[in-house]
């Protein structure tokens, strides 16, 4: 989620430290990507070759990295009024009604198309060759959007899954929210045949990661504010309900599927003193992998896990990084 690093100290009262499975592992040496003069890379995307990463940056800017050599270069923006000399470096939140604020994205394989959550622009897509992203969503059901957050494309339709975090709270009152019982959120989908937006599901405490099974017969959805992930069923006997997958001993953000139909988890813990882990769980809730990601990661929150090729590619709100643990290989380095 978008947070502010003011909302960081907020975040504790939602913690209790508790034991966790036996699987733990301590992540290996942390490689740093190196950002252009900016910060808070929150979310990851990779194209059909596999390069990438691909992210949205505190600037307004989605950046991508073209290997070792070259690290990142500017790909495109969400707002369509961005001004370069205002907004490229800044992580201010009061000037994202002018520079946007990407918060999730994913590509669409089958056309290259590059769609965005947009704190401040709603829904929102890049087209090859394009830079300035173009509108497609800014509410849904009648109600306007106040916090888009997380996003996922369908691979075998083009669909576009994504969050509204609250219908109450925007970007400016995060601090609010993570200290509210606000039960707004909602799950929200753009089908990309009639272009036409619905509300999945509604009710929703803190929407902040979304991410579609392999087989595309649920979705699941992390609730910060209830610190747990809630299963919908989308095909099948069960289709449209829901039920509580799995809670977390932490403030769990985003949550992203890897090639083999698992997902990983980014949960943040900050008393007795700050931790955070990447846990990996199946689509039937239970915990394959923890992650210890701490100290090497040196900030207090962790927004994202997102596996590829190998690597851990791990997002925060304020580094000026992107970081990667695990075995490492980009599209290019063989280049």
């Amino acid at each position: 989620m978008a947070f502010t690093s003011k909302t960081t100290s907020i975040l504790s009262i939602f913690i209790l430290v508790s034991s966790f499975p036996s699987l733990i592992l301590c992540a290996s040496k942390l490689r740093s990507l190196p950002l252009p003069s900016v910060t808070g890379p929150l979310a990851f995307a990779f194209n059909s070759k596999g390069a990438g990463p691909y992210t949205g940056v505190g600037d307004g800017r989605i950046i991508k990295f073209l290997g070792s050599k070259t690290g990142f270069v500017e790909y495109g923006y969400t707002s369509p009024i961005r001004n370069k000399t205002l907004c490229d470096g800044t992580n201010n939140v009061e000037l994202a009604t002018i520079c946007g604020k990407p918060s999730g994205l994913g590509f669409y394989d089958q056309t290259g198309e590059l769609f965005i959550a947009d704190s401040i622009y709603g829904l929102v897509v890049i087209v090859p060759g394009d830079q300035v992203a173009k509108q497609l969503a800014t509410s849904a059901g009648g109600v306007a959007f106040r916090l888009p957050d997380a996003l996922e494309v369908d691979q075998s339709t083009g669909d576009v899954y994504f969050t509204d975090a609250s219908a109450v709270y925007n970007l400016s009152q995060t601090g609010d929210l993570v200290n509210s019982n606000d039960t707004t959120g909602r799950l929200i989908k753009y089908e990309s045949r009639t272009k036409q937006v619905s509300v999945v599901f509604d009710g929703l405490s803190a929407a902040t990661g979304v991410a579609l099974s392999k087989d595309g017969s649920f979705i699941l959805v992390i609730e910060l504010l209830k610190t747990r992930v809630r299963k919908i069923y989308l095909k099948g006997p069960k289709a449209n309900t829901s039920e509580i997958l799995m809670n977390f001993s932490g403030t769990p953000d985003k949550i992203r599927r890897n090639t083999e139909g698992d997902f990983w988890v980014a949960v943040s813990i900050s008393s007795p003193s700050v931790r955070l882990i990447g846990q990996k769980i199946s689509g039937n809730g239970k915990i394959l992998e923890t992650m210890d990601l701490s100290p090497q990661f040196d900030t207090t929150l962790v927004t994202e896990v997102h596996e590829h090729n190998n690597g851990l590619y791990l997002g925060s709100l304020d580094l000026n990084y992107v970081g990667v643990y695990r075995g490492f290989k980009t599209y290019l380095d063989d280049y």
